[in-house]
């Protein structure tokens, strides 16, 4: 199952970097979806390539209660965005990579930081989800993809609000 999201942000395609690389960002994102547990890795630096691993523990209250039982009362997150060195305007591309460990789902996909002017940019993601289940593949699916748009916008919340800030 596909997942797309563009976020139009007002500000600069560096300054947007330096908050993705911000290990305070994915803290705020993790408390606005109610994560248990936390903690986040940036290597690299937002001047050149950088990747930011995040790791999270969620109630599974989200999740379908006849999925459920497949995942149990939390769900583990692993994800790694991995973001190349940018260009003169500041746009860059990269890669996201979310796992859920003990669970047969993982989403792969693309992101890109696109510069718009010099007081604007573009931030666009697109992902696959896929699921390994006999039989109930796309209903797995289903439900990944509608978490996955609630931490999208969770982050985009968060990034846009920040991004507002002088």
């Amino acid at each position: 199952m596909h997942v797309h999201e563009t976020l139009d942000l007002p500000t600069d395609a560096q300054r947007v970097a330096r908050l993705l690389a911000d290990p305070g960002l994915a803290q705020a994102v993790a408390d606005r979806l109610g994560a248990v547990a936390h903690t986040t890795e940036v290597t690299g630096s937002p001047d050149g390539s950088f990747a930011v691993t995040s790791r999270l523990t969620l109630p599974s209250d989200s999740v379908p209660s006849h999925l459920r039982a497949m995942v149990g009362p939390r769900i583990e997150v692993r994800q790694v965005e991995s973001w190349q060195a940018p260009s003169p305007d500041g746009s860059r591309e990269g890669t996201v990579a979310i796992e859920f460990p003990g669970a047969p789902v993982r989403v792969t996909g693309r992101t890109a930081l696109r510069a718009t002017g010099p007081a604007g940019c573009t931030l666009e993601r697109d992902g696959d989800v896929r699921a390994s289940v006999p039989l109930f593949g796309a209903t797995v699916e289903q439900a990944a993809a509608g978490a996955l748009r609630r931490a999208l916008e969770a982050h985009g919340a968060e990034l846009h609000e920040r991004a507002t800030q002088p």
